[in-house]
């Protein structure tokens, strides 16, 4: 356990669940005077940034949202339920969904998007102003939705269940409509809800938007890259590498260009040139940590860190221009968490990260430190084992 935590500060008000709310627009609070201190740029608590942190439960999903204040820390301000059912893959024991990026927020459009895989939807919440209210809930195109893909007005969600499948949506206001044409099948053969180490892990785009990309895990141990035409419809088929063994979870993109993957395998980073048409060329060896269950990565300050849900720790790589990654320090380790450390999210300052510890039910706090390490700012508890997807806004 971590040496400090504490309970939220402010009880939760759950919101009744329904299918569809009307889109009444929201009149957006003011966004906080920037204040200056030790720790970089700050903004006035009340008017500050937020953290969602998603329920998962699969007797209603539901969104905690945590308010940041000056120091980095933590306090529960509400709780919005989702209109969708949680839902657990299979033998997963600290990460129900066994994904990344399964709540996204898009700060363009101020809105959150959060998957329901126990009833196969996708929920549209609108984060303007001081409360988060749902404003949609549309069908996931597949079974088991356990990730989110958004780039421009285009949002991809990626279903792990059965055969597995993409579907396309286009932003229209505060909505989603869905985009004709847009489905691609993985050709797995999942159960649903599928095996943790067989279910596709993750789904996002090339920071340019033109190529989407699936990790698949064990199923295929592969990574799959489609590309996105004008329209924003995939190609028929991915270009597909193959990365046997090392069961590819998550990934992110490092300051030149190259995909950093995170493999459950060797709990290691490996990182990929990313060439025309989706071809993928392996630029370094997988570099482990020598923790366990190395599963989620998050790119701030010129770092990757790790989450190692089976050693509760966080580790830190840095990443050459060529994309070779190395340890921060002699181990990489740089945090230790609450019980199954799993997704992770950086605040919008660049001073915070929040780790999830799923099997605690906490957000453990810690700052950003220069030259990679953290400190440990304690954790808010009390939020539900079984947590899984986080975001900032």
């Amino acid at each position: 356990m971590k040496a400090t935590v504490r309970r939220s500060l402010v009880a939760a008000a759950a919101v009744a669940s329904v299918a569809v709310v009307p889109t009444a627009v929201a009149v957006a609070a003011s966004p906080g005077t920037p204040q200056f201190g030790p720790q970089g740029p700050q903004r006035v608590h009340g008017q500050g940034p937020a953290v969602f942190v998603q329920s998962d439960s699969p007797s209603g999903n539901q969104i905690i949202v945590l308010d940041e204040h000056q120091d980095g820390r933590l306090s529960e301000r509400q709780t919005v339920a989702t209109g969708g059912l949680g839902g657990q893959a299979s033998g997963a024991v600290v990460d129900q969904l066994a994904s990344q990026d399964s709540l996204v927020y898009d700060p363009s459009r101020q809105l959150l998007f959060a998957v329901n895989a126990g009833s196969n939807s996708l929920s549209v919440l609108s984060a303007q102003g001081r409360q988060l209210r749902l404003v949609q809930v549309v069908k996931s195109g597949g079974t088991f939705p356990d990730s989110v893909a958004v780039s421009g007005n285009l949002v991809y969600v990626l279903n792990a269940g059965g055969s597995g499948a993409l579907s396309g949506f286009r932003i229209v206001g505060d909505q989603l409509a869905p985009l004709p044409g847009s489905s691609r099948s993985l050709g797995l053969a999942n159960t649903t809800p599928p095996y943790f180490l067989a279910s596709p892990g993750e789904v996002g785009f090339t920071p340019n938007g033109s190529e989407l990309i699936v990790t698949t895990k064990s199923s295929t141990s592969s990574l799959d890259v489609f590309g996105v035409n004008p329209a924003g419809l995939l190609s028929a088929v991915p270009t597909v590498t193959s990365d046997p063994g090392n069961v590819p979870f998550s990934f992110t993109f490092s300051a030149s260009g190259q995909l950093v993957v995170a493999e459950a395998g060797p709990n290691a980073l490996h990182s990929f040139a990313l060439g025309a048409g989706g071809t993928l060329t392996s630029v370094s060896s997988s570099v482990t940590d020598g923790q366990t269950a190395l599963c989620w990565i998050t790119a701030v300050g010129g770092y990757d860190y790790v989450a190692n849900a089976g050693s509760n720790s966080v580790s830190a790589y840095a990443v050459a221009p060529n994309g070779t990654p190395s340890l921060v320090g002699a181990t990489g380790i740089v945090g230790t968490t609450d019980a199954g450390s799993i997704d992770m999210a950086a605040s919008a300052n660049g001073t915070t990260l929040y780790v999830e510890a799923g099997g605690a039910g906490a957000v453990d706090e810690f700052h950003l430190n220069a030259g990679g390490s953290l400190t440990d700012l304690g954790s808010v508890a009390g939020l539900g084992a079984g947590i899984e997807g986080i975001a900032t806004d």
